[in-house]
């Protein structure tokens, strides 16, 4: 980028991260995840190649409605997740984290608020951070490891940030677009599983608060149609958060 101040460049590689790896690369924001073996793997481990798993991830949580669903569903499949949580969310309903991690997955860190962060100052990136880690302490007595910016967008600052309170960054490298309005469980599925490898992280979200209505409703169902293929192509799910 040639003719782009330095300044400049350094903001759109933080914008494009999450949809164009050359700029998470050099930003070192991981997109992808090695594997373990399959003994430690939940899902179906004797059926699955050594390393042939994905990571499961949600954001915007917790949700009344949504997240049960999702436990649910991933209880039926005997798959695990990491869920991507909101601070603002995790106060008013705090046990549906300890359900989480009762029911073997992670916990790890969206944001207090789910604000762009490219549009905050980094005083106000400071106490969202505080407060949000704060938020899952109070819940479960554990302080996250993983973090994700709402939207998948860091700005200079809270990258930095987020590096120097001791979370590691982590984008995705499949998803489902399930936040959209127009989208159904099989076009959520069929994108996600399209060039799905081992290794990489797949980005659903069980919460509509900042998305379209209703939307955590599809991906329930588009859930239970990608654990299948999964299975069937085997793929097993393992966790990062915690």
């Amino acid at each position: 980028m040639p003719h782009i101040a330095a300044s400049s460049a350094r903001v759109i590689r933080h914008l494009f991260a999450p949809v164009y790896a050359p700029f998470a690369d050099q930003l070192g924001l991981p997109r992808r995840l090695n594997p373990p073996e399959p003994a430690t793997v939940p899902v179906n481990p004797q059926s699955l190649a050594p390393g042939h798993a994905v990571a499961l991830t949600f954001d915007d949580g917790p949700h009344p409605q949504g997240t049960p669903a999702m436990l649910e569903v991933l209880a039926r499949h005997g798959a695990s997740a990491t869920f991507f949580v909101i601070g603002e969310q995790v106060v008013q309903r705090p046990q549906l984290l300890q359900r989480m991690l009762a029911e073997g997955h992670a916990v790890a860190l969206h944001g207090y608020h789910h604000r762009l962060h490219l549009r905050c100052r980094p005083a106000e990136l400071e106490d969202d951070f505080t407060r949000g880690i704060a938020a899952i302490e109070d819940a479960i007595g554990q302080r996250p490891l993983f973090h994700r910016p709402p939207f998948g967008i860091y700005s200079p600052a809270s990258l930095r940030i987020a590096r120097e309170r001791g979370l590691q960054p982590l984008l995705w490298a499949a998803w489902g677009k399930d936040w959209r309005k127009f989208t159904t469980p099989r076009r959520i599925t069929a994108r996600i599983m399209r060039k799905l490898t081992p290794g990489d992280v797949i980005l659903l979200h069980d919460a509509d608060f900042y998305s379209a209505k209703g939307s955590h409703e599809r991906t329930a169902v588009a859930l239970e149609l990608l654990l299948a293929e999964l299975k069937s192509d085997g793929f097993g799910t393992f966790l990062r958060g915690s």
